[in-house]
């Protein structure tokens, strides 16, 4: 395997503003992803392999498309073993970001993986994102396999609405993959929708959307 620190050069090579600190994070996260996928299997073996171009680089799309100031919430819909909502993390730490999965051992690695970075700014929670009350957030994101229209459906009740004087537009956004035409037209949203080979030309984000839902 390659050391961490020459496959976080692809990181690198986008975002030049890292202090010495989220080095040294994003560089850990290949042996706690490595150590913990050996116990709970979180991520594709085969994926390990390309850690930060499929899970982390990816993660980061969001960051390259969007500037967030500190103090906004967003929770992570269907985090998995922790994507996009701890690279993100990593990247804005002063924003706050609740990360949930209905799977409780998921939840286990998320929480593992954010005490070993010292992450002050993630909670996690085991949990159905429809079972989440009383709580409103500025932004939802989220790698889940899930259609554009549930995705939406179970977003909207948790978005802050739109506030012209703290200069936030709340909403849904999405990372996919492959031809979205039908599900765009049956989630009757009308999404934004940026093409990653634009953000990222490697060729694995060929055909890798981001999608941002604004609050309606």
């Amino acid at each position: 395997m390659e050391k961490a620190q020459e496959k976080l050069e692809l990181i690198t090579k986008y975002f030049g503003d890292f202090s010495p600190a989220q080095l040294e994070q994003l560089e850990a996260l290949d042996a706690l992803y490595a150590d913990w996928n050996s116990k709970i299997n979180v991520i594709s073996r085969k994926d390990m392999e390309s850690l930060y171009e499929k899970h982390v680089l990816h993660s980061l799309s969001i960051a390259a498309a969007f500037e967030w100031a500190p103090g906004l919430e967003v929770v992570d819909l269907g985090t998995g073993g922790g994507f996009p909502g701890i690279p993100l993390a990593i990247f804005y730490p002063e924003v706050r970001f609740h990360l949930v999965d209905s799977i409780g051992k998921k939840i286990k690695v998320v929480q593992a993986v954010s005490e070993a970075l010292g992450l002050k700014n993630v909670t996690a929670q085991h949990s159905r994102i429809e079972e989440i009350r009383n709580r409103k957030f500025d932004y939802v994101v989220s790698r889940a396999v899930a259609p554009l229209k549930d995705l939406w459906h179970w977003s909207k009740p948790l978005l802050k609405k739109p506030s012209s004087t703290q200069h936030r537009n709340p909403g849904l956004i999405c990372l996919k993959g492959g031809d979205l035409t039908t599900e765009i037209a049956e989630s009757s949203c009308k999404p934004t929708v940026l093409e990653m080979y634009e953000i990222f030309p490697e060729d694995y984000f060929k055909e890798k959307y981001l999608l941002f839902v604004p609050y309606q």
